[in-house]
């Protein structure tokens, strides 16, 4: 795929929007291309994806500003939704997706790594929604998943003032789990990626669905969608094997995705 590289070690897919030139900015192609390139993934063999930038100063800049500086109010619409789409895509992707930030993540790239299950950084990184600053909102999903990550007020100061934040304060305010050196991004994405991986994956894809459900949900409703995931656990052989495993007291053999 022109825009997005992708490669597999073991159960996890590595994904590379490649476009650096461009500070590897969202235009149409790079999200049909990020787009197919998730409709692509081999689920029965892959647990986790990393999702990142290529270079080391950008992950996502942001939408290509001058493919829209000539769009109508209908255009506008139909662009927003068409990178909703694909945000969305990512969001209820059966399998975790973690975002190694590796340096701006502006406008439609923290709105990217939102999308995201988990968000890791590099400590240049930089987060922000600067869309008032260019007579817009955020398009794709960043004036609703901000203020559900961070919290409302400190969603609306980002996002009226267009105010762009690093990474301190990224892991200070919850957008970002944890903040690396540069050169340790990738490692510790892998290293994180690999202790999920190794987990039983149809458990891991159903506790990925109950937060996910849950929080759409009131409590009454989230706790009988947790009830029927774990009770569909128990049809899997990998719950067999994790329990005799944990009552014979040792290792488990490997669990098979079954």
């Amino acid at each position: 795929m022109g825009f997005v590289d992708y490669e597999v070690e073991g159960h996890v897919g590595i994904m590379t929007i490649n476009r650096p030139k461009a500070l590897n900015a969202l235009n149409e192609d790079v999200l049909k291309d990020l787009g197919a390139a998730f409709d692509a993934v081999n689920l029965d063999e892959i647990r986790v994806v990393i999702l990142t930038g290529a270079g080391e100063k950008s992950f996502v800049a942001g939408a290509d500003i001058a493919a829209m500086s000539t769009m109508t109010k209908a255009e506008g619409e139909a662009f927003g939704k068409f990178g909703n789409d694909v945000f969305r895509k990512i969001e209820i992707f059966p399998v975790p997706v973690i975002a190694a930030v590796n340096g701006f993540a502006l406008g439609g790239g923290n709105e990217l790594a939102m999308s995201c299950d988990i968000r890791i950084c590099s400590e240049n990184a930089v987060f922000g929604q600067p869309e008032v600053g260019l007579g817009i909102t955020p398009g794709f999903g960043g004036t609703q998943r901000l203020a559900r990550l961070i919290g409302p007020g400190k969603a609306k100061e980002m996002v009226y003032g267009g105010r762009n934040i690093k990474a301190d304060e990224a892991y200070r305010v919850g957008l970002v789990n944890a903040v690396y050196p540069q050169e340790e991004l990738m490692a510790a994405a892998k290293k994180l990626a690999s202790g999920i991986a190794k987990n039983a994956p149809i458990a891991v894809r159903n506790c990925k669905k109950a937060i996910n459900d849950g929080l759409e949900a009131d409590m009454d409703q989230a706790i009988v969608v947790e009830e029927k995931l774990f009770g569909d656990c128990f049809e899997t052989e990998d719950q067999k094997e994790g329990m005799a495993a944990f009552l014979e007291k040792r290792k488990v053999e490997r669990f098979i995705n079954k």
